[in-house]
């Protein structure tokens, strides 16, 4: 029982403070490592985490977790008023919502991916004003229908904007480039004109000549935003890790060998013309990775990728700031575990006098997007 007298449920592994008061609502989180919100009065519960919605057993998990947490609703003689989900008409946590939402006889209300990151973080630090969001992860469904993940946006509520993104790269195979970094390091190389070297540089990699016809050809090869995609590309370069056996294994890769390079030298000097930002708020990272592609000492290679991206990050947040007049920066989204990352920002943003949020007791990953789902509501029906 709580302190408002309610008996939280076995499910809730966060019981969070709003800074302001929701209405009763259900918020069903995305895809990967998926949690359940529910919102009411001053509290935000947060479920565990109930797995990855493409297995089975998860996604029954997920319902049942929902299903606890509306019980518990109606224990306080309350039904929910809206049902908050993820944009991606595919997703199981969408479908269900939508079901949830037609038996109550209430609204859905779908919430981008990447707003959800940055609102999470706005509802943990109680922000309902506007904040400038970096949202870097692997893929969420844009509003364009295309898939991004690093993304520059202006949050404001139920509102934001795109301001930005990262550069878009082509993902050789769809789905199969997010599991083989080899194959986004030689998406980088055909964008710099390089593509007569991906069959022999990937001699090794089965299928090296038939990725670069794909790309040639632009055969099954869409492009996303994903920072985590550009990670990888980093990782294939530099020939830390081809391909991956589990999620992020490239990323945290490329942290270690930069991690051990940086204790042992300090941190290297960002890549003089590493980055550029086109007039569209464009972060085109091409000049960093492909110096990279040159680059024989993998540990200084990974730490030159590290501090070169917390400069452009810092430079292309800045000119946001310069341009909107807002003074929060919040960020979100998986590539946030990278502790490399967030000490380079945490470092670096303060003489910017900009406010940096972090995420606090929620993790930076899709654990959160449940509740910024739910916070993105609250505003909503404040309308």
């Amino acid at each position: 029982m709580n302190a408002q007298g309610n008996v939280v449920p076995p499910c809730v592994e966060h019981q969070l403070e709003l800074a302001r008061p929701a209405p009763p609502l259900l918020s069903t989180g995305a895809w990967f490592k998926n949690t359940v919100c529910l919102a009411q009065g001053n509290q935000a519960w947060v479920s565990h985490t109930v797995g990855d919605l493409f297995q089975a057993e998860a996604c029954l998990a997920h319902e049942a977790t929902a299903r606890e947490l509306l019980r518990a609703l109606d224990a306080m003689g309350k039904k929910p008023v809206a049902i908050a989900h993820d944009l991606h008409p595919d997703l199981h946590s969408t479908h269900f919502a939508v079901q949830l939402a037609a038996e109550f006889g209430i609204e859905p209300i779908g919430v981008q991916h990447h707003h959800a990151h940055i609102a999470a973080v706005a509802a943990e630090h109680g922000i309902s004003g506007p904040v400038l969001g970096l949202a870097l992860d692997g893929v969420g469904l844009g509003t364009d229908g295309q898939a991004w993940g690093g993304e520059l946006l202006r949050v404001d509520g139920a509102r934001f904007e795109r301001l930005g993104h990262l550069r878009p790269l082509a993902l050789p195979g769809g789905d199969r480039a997010a599991r083989d970094p080899w194959r986004m390091a030689a998406a980088v190389l055909f964008d710099l004109g390089r593509g007569e070297e991906i069959a022999t540089r990937f001699a090794d990699q089965a299928g090296a000549g038939i990725v670069a016809t794909m790309l040639s050809k632009g055969l099954n090869s869409p492009r996303t935003s994903s920072m985590g995609r550009a990670f990888d590309a980093a990782a294939g370069l530099l020939g830390i890790c081809p391909k991956m056996e589990f999620e992020a294994q490239a990323a945290i890769a490329l942290e270690q060998n930069a991690t051990a390079y940086i204790e042992a030298h300090g941190w290297p000097a960002p890549l003089e013309g590493g980055w550029h930002i086109g007039a569209n708020g464009e972060l085109d990272l091409l000049p960093l990775l492909g110096a990279l592609s040159s680059e024989p000492d993998t540990a200084y290679g990974a730490a030159l990728f590290h501090a070169t991206l917390v400069a452009a990050l810092l430079h292309w947040v800045t000119r946001a700031a310069e341009a909107t007049g807002i003074e929060r920066l919040a960020c979100g989204g998986g590539c946030f575990f990278n502790k490399l990352l967030r000490a380079g920002l945490a470092d670096k943003v303060p003489a910017t006098g900009l406010e940096l949020l972090l995420p606090r007791r929620l993790m930076p990953g899709d654990t959160a997007i449940s509740l910024g789902q739910a916070w993105v509501a609250i505003h909503h029906l404040e309308q």
